[in-house]
């Protein structure tokens, strides 16, 4: 008999191994990874599928999420992803009664420059509509297709339709692949399974389970922040939609804070221009009292250890940081920069990124192998078309027009990749 490999509590009920085989092995219990098996199993019959991750069910990055969903992207490829996306979940929320809790209040995106597009929201109408806003707002742009979710009760609901169709659920840490005419996985230095395919889902840890294939895949991770307080003032209403400061700013330093950071070499990039992207969305409905903050400014890649061990530490900057930067086009919150939050949640967790802010959907250079890869801090609003599009790879079943481009072939296409360089926005907010 085979050794038995212990099995997750949690979601999914403590399970043994009658075999040490598999049809599909999904490694990564991230939300991408969930969505992929979930929809092997239900858009596509398979059986025989283990998910297997060293950690909780979306306890990583997806815990991390900012949970938040839209339809807006700079090129029509990730637009048409996350349309089909949005209509996943819109499908999902009516079949379980909203067990995810999907909002649909929209995008409000803010800039001081005027346009003159005619959809575009310009002068009295911005106080009318969004008073919240700075008076040097000048343009606003609404995007209706947006709004927020909970991805862990997402992942939870999903999980629990796995289970009832015999996916398994391991708990444990791929340390080693081999390939023949199967994939033989070591779990944890100690078992052995073997699997007719392999999904990387790997998230932060996607490269190391490439070059546990020995290839190597063309992302960084990058270490972003979030801020959620209670907003004990009242500051932003409660029926706010999702709002973003698309503008690069300069920080409002005082004469004195601003010599004394220009002064610290570690601190003076802080008087330096930032970029936009600040955003801020009212937390746990209209009765709620928290709200969100997020500021997506850091560039610097850091990898992750193997073994998720020495994770970056939380910029203790921060919070005060993305407050003077969302007071910066939303006013009533500088009265947090002078009186900060007494309750608040500090928290961060991993970008997953190509270059040029695309997904990595498809198949891996070895036979059999797939990924589901690099989902940025997109992950939560593209995790149903980017797993369902997985498995239909995996399946050799019928595909949307743009899967070509979301997979590894995109490099191979010259004009796509010049026009994906030459972009003035890669849609990271």
């Amino acid at each position: 008999m085979p050794p038995t490999l212990a099995f997750l509590k949690g979601h999914i009920s403590l399970r043994a191994i009658s075999d040490s085989s598999a049809e599909i092995a999904v490694i990564g219990a991230g939300i991408a990874g969930i969505a992929t098996a979930y929809y092997l199993c239900t858009a596509h019959g398979r059986q025989g599928i283990v998910l297997i991750d060293p950690r909780q069910p979306m306890s990583y990055t997806s815990a991390q999420s900012g949970d938040n969903y839209r339809n807006w992207w700079p090129h029509p490829v990730m637009s048409a992803l996350t349309n089909d996306s949005i209509d996943e979940l819109d499908r999902l929320a009516r079949d379980t009664d909203n067990i995810f809790n999907m909002t649909r209040g929209g995008y409000v995106l803010a800039s001081r420059a005027r346009t003159d597009d005619e959809d575009h929201i310009h002068g009295a109408a911005i106080a009318a509509r969004y008073p919240w806003l700075g008076s040097e707002i000048q343009t606003v742009i609404h995007i209706p297709r947006g709004g927020d979710i909970s991805g862990q009760q997402l992942g939870t609901w999903m999980l629990e339709r796995m289970r009832e169709r015999g996916v398994t659920l391991l708990r444990g840490a791929v340390t080693a692949i081999a390939k023949d005419k199967r994939f033989a996985l070591e779990i944890d230095r100690q078992h052995t399974l073997h699997a007719e395919q392999v999904i990387n889902a790997a998230g932060p840890l996607a490269n190391h389970i490439a070059r546990l294939l020995g290839e190597a895949l063309p992302v960084k991770n990058v270490f972003q922040q979030k801020v959620a307080f209670e907003d004990r003032l009242g500051a932003i209403p409660r029926d706010m939609p999702f709002s973003i400061d698309l503008d690069p700013k300069t920080l409002p330093w005082s004469d004195e804070e601003r010599g004394l950071l220009e002064a610290d070499p570690d601190m003076k990039w802080l008087t330096d221009v930032m970029p936009g992207g600040t955003h801020c969305r009212p937390e746990g409905g209209r009765h709620g009292k928290w709200v969100k903050l997020g500021w997506a400014y850091n560039t610097q890649s850091s990898e992750p250890q193997d073994d998720l061990a020495n994770e970056p530490a939380s910029d203790p900057q921060f919070p005060e940081i993305v407050m003077r930067g969302a007071a910066a086009f939303i006013p009533a919150l500088h009265a947090y920069v002078e009186s900060p939050p007494t309750r608040y949640s500090h928290y961060g967790g991993y970008y997953t990124m190509t270059d040029e802010n695309w997904p990595l959907v498809g198949p891996m250079q070895t036979e059999d192998a797939f990924m589901v890869a690099a989902l940025s801090g997109f992950g939560s609003m593209s995790a149903c078309a980017a797993g369902k599009l997985c498995a239909a790879w995996a399946c050799n079943a019928e595909r949307p027009t743009y899967a070509m481009a979301l997979s590894t072939h995109r490099y191979k296409d010259e004009d796509l990749m010049a026009e994906l360089r030459s972009a003035t926005s890669k849609g990271l907010l």
